[in-house]
């Protein structure tokens, strides 16, 4: 049993390497091993192009025959962008396949694994399964909600604060923590901001990494349409632009924004815009993960729609005070410390001289 986590390990890591490549589908690995040896390698690299167990069948070549294939996700068993890889498996003579994972897609959910055995093949479900579903979190609560998985990143002071009481912010982390985030925006399909964080910052909300990186698509919660013509984001055509409003905004103002080609949605006629009705817009828009780097007033505004999938805390050694300086969630707050929203699975990590700490919300 041993054995088989290394060698799923190892298929982990290369799924891993593809992290924000493969959007919507998932990241997935695979390792073919011959009387103790690797005879082939893959990793599903982008949506539509082949399957990390093709990829690892073509390294093997005739080898394959007789191997043991280890995938972090359940081979496919139907036709999409790509032919069944269970079928490809059973075509090359692979002996056994070791599974980390049963796809949550509906259109597979255990018909590989089912395909495979009825071929013959053997079949070891569950190692490193554990692993294998943190490391495709994203793809599974899409899969299975058809939203986008949400991330809040926060950046505060050790004092809690996300600028002083007159509006500097920057900067709370240092440049360690800095480039983390921009390989977040990598990572991620889109990422949300408020219209007051265009209005006070005019930011670009693209990837900036060496030597590059994928741009997002940057979505802006503006509920009256107030953000300027000349905003960065609407015209550094640097990535897509959408913007989320309400019947109330100015029907003027939103024909221009589509004339710079902006897409603009409404969620309706409420006095803000809905979080439920954007995250089900994206969905259908076929963004799968979304990472939310707004003020205090968007993330109470994810926090209190109970649309936060992982919240990633960056905080800086830094003290500012100050009753009216920001803090990462506004609001009025939850009454009773009894009724606080806890994390689970919580990680820390020391990046350059601030803290990280990441975990997930439990929603009761």
């Amino acid at each position: 049993m041993m054995e088989h986590r290394e060698y799923m390990e190892l298929a982990l890591k290369l799924a891993a390497a593809a992290r924000g490549q493969t959007s919507p589908n998932p990241m997935v690995g695979c390792v073919l091993v011959k009387n103790g040896e690797v005879v082939g390698m893959g990793a599903h690299l982008r949506a539509g192009e082949a399957h990390a167990e093709v990829q690892a069948l073509r390294m093997a070549g005739t080898k394959a025959k007789g191997a043991t294939a280890y995938v972090t996700l359940e081979p496919c068993s139907h036709y999409g962008r790509t032919p069944p890889c269970a079928d490809a498996l059973i075509e090359h003579g692979v002996q056994t396949v070791v599974v980390a994972m049963l796809d949550p897609n509906p259109l597979v959910a255990g018909r590989g694994v089912a395909k495979l055995k009825e071929a013959g093949v053997n079949v070891l479900t569950g190692i490193c399964e554990a692993e294998a579903k943190r490391l495709n979190e994203v793809f599974i609560t899409f899969i299975t909600t058809g939203r986008p998985f949400v991330t809040v990143k926060t950046a505060m002071t050790l004092d809690g604060k996300v600028a002083t009481y007159s509006g500097s912010s920057r900067w709370i982390t240092g440049e360690e923590a800095r480039r983390e985030v921009h390989r977040m925006r990598h990572e991620h399909d889109a990422i949300l901001v408020g219209v007051n964080t265009v209005l006070a910052d005019n930011p670009q909300l693209t990837t900036r990494l060496s030597p590059g990186g994928k741009n997002p698509i940057r979505v802006i919660v503006d509920t009256t349409l107030r953000i300027p013509m000349d905003a960065n984001v609407l015209t550094d055509g640097q990535a897509p632009t959408w913007i989320f409003t309400t019947e109330h905004a100015d029907r003027t103002k939103r024909a221009q924004l589509e004339e710079k080609r902006i897409r603009v949605f409404s969620t309706g006629d409420g006095p803000k815009v809905d979080i439920d009705c954007l995250l089900a817009t994206l969905g259908e828009q076929q963004v799968s993960s979304l990472l939310v780097e707004g003020g205090s007033q968007i993330n109470s505004a994810f926090l209190h729609a109970r649309a936060i999938n992982k919240v990633v805390a960056y905080v800086a050694p830094k003290l500012v005070a100050g009753q009216n300086a920001p803090t990462p969630f506004g609001g009025l707050g939850i009454e009773e410390m009894a009724d606080a929203i806890s994390l689970m699975d919580v990680s820390f990590e020391k990046v350059g001289n601030d803290m990280k700490i990441s975990g997930y919300p439990v929603w009761r």
